[in-house]
């Protein structure tokens, strides 16, 4: 799953769905560099992965690739199912995208002075152009996977493995409505079984 399916899983409270974006761009322990619930959510975000990775569903949609494309699969496969999320979003969350999406990046700006570097980059476009809510135009995605293919250590144009969903779309689609319940309710599962943060950062968190 890429940042939109990682901030939903991360639950309502915003400095876990930080941290959920965080996983992305954290390596390494985690030794209270950054508020405890952000900490929270990239651990959580590193427990879903692994989790993700050990689907059955998954791994066989992932060995239906070519032999170019099948290593980069995952890849592929994260950000074509926050497509499949954005356009399919009112059947996993009772908010609209877009006010879902803005309440995040207003949040997200409070914690910009101490982002990496690779995420302020992002806080400081995602309102802008609209970033998550932009995974809903299939037309973008392409653009989005070179994007991703630009930061691999021998850069790759990502974009065109897209024929690869397109010639599977029904397999896909039918894979990430068997996932997406799945992580949605191991996400819970690991979020209630972690300590409870603080009342006061239930809704409008603490990164300030």
């Amino acid at each position: 799953m890429n940042y939109l399916a990682h901030i939903l899983l991360s639950g309502d409270n915003l400095d876990i769905q930080v941290g959920g974006l965080l996983g992305d761009f954290v390596k390494g322990p985690l030794q209270g560099q950054y508020p405890e619930n952000v900490e929270k959510g990239i651990a959580l975000h590193r427990r879903l992965d692994v989790y993700t990775d050990t689907q059955p569903e998954l791994q066989h949609l992932i060995r239906t690739f070519s032999p170019q494309w099948r290593r980069f699969a995952g890849i592929i496969l994260d950000i074509t199912f926050d497509h499949l999320l954005a356009t399919h979003w009112r059947e996993y969350h009772s908010s609209s995208l877009e006010h879902f999406c803005q309440r995040f990046y207003r949040h997200l700006d409070t914690c910009q002075p101490w982002l990496p570097a690779r995420a302020q980059h992002f806080n400081q476009r995602a309102a802008g152009i609209r970033w998550l809510q932009s995974y809903t135009d299939q037309s973008l995605i392409p653009t989005m996977l070179n994007r991703v293919g630009e930061r691999l250590r021998q850069p790759l144009h990502l974009g065109d493995a897209w024929p690869e969903i397109v010639d599977r779309h029904r397999q896909v689609e039918q894979v990430f409505s068997i996932l997406m319940p799945r992580l949605l309710t191991h996400a819970q599962q690991l979020r209630s079984a972690a300590p409870n943060p603080p009342a006061s950062t239930h809704t409008t968190g603490s990164c300030r």
